[in-house]
């Protein structure tokens, strides 16, 4: 339990990383990160899975390029049921989707998940 509230915290403090560097991502404050890094959470472990195993073949084809896209339309998605987290265009979305992966990679790793 305490590893998910660390991962929870670290997850919402990248995500105010990637609002203060990316530019058409922003977040108003750690409540909101908060509350907007739980909401990607759980559109990323039910809509984001199904929608992975449903492009599986382009995911192949393009190398796994398309997971990008995938990620970046689930935290266009997640923003649009979050106050105070907004994603403008689909360009920051795949920035920051991509920044956000690296970012959730090294937090795994760290907390030896």
């Amino acid at each position: 339990m305490k590893k998910l509230l660390i991962h929870w915290l670290l997850s919402a403090l990248s995500l105010l990383l990637v609002a203060h560097f990316v530019p058409g991502i922003h977040v108003n404050g750690l409540g909101r990160a908060l509350i907007a890094s739980a909401v990607i959470g759980l559109v990323n472990s039910t809509l984001g899975m199904i929608l992975k195993i449903l492009t599986l073949p382009i995911t192949i084809v393009t190398f796994g390029l398309f997971l990008l896209v995938i990620n970046a339309l689930m935290l266009k998605f997640s923003a649009a049921f979050v106050h105070g987290f907004s994603v403008h265009g689909f360009w920051p979305a795949i920035l920051g989707a991509a920044i956000l992966s690296v970012l959730s990679m090294v937090i795994r790793k760290v907390l030896g998940k």
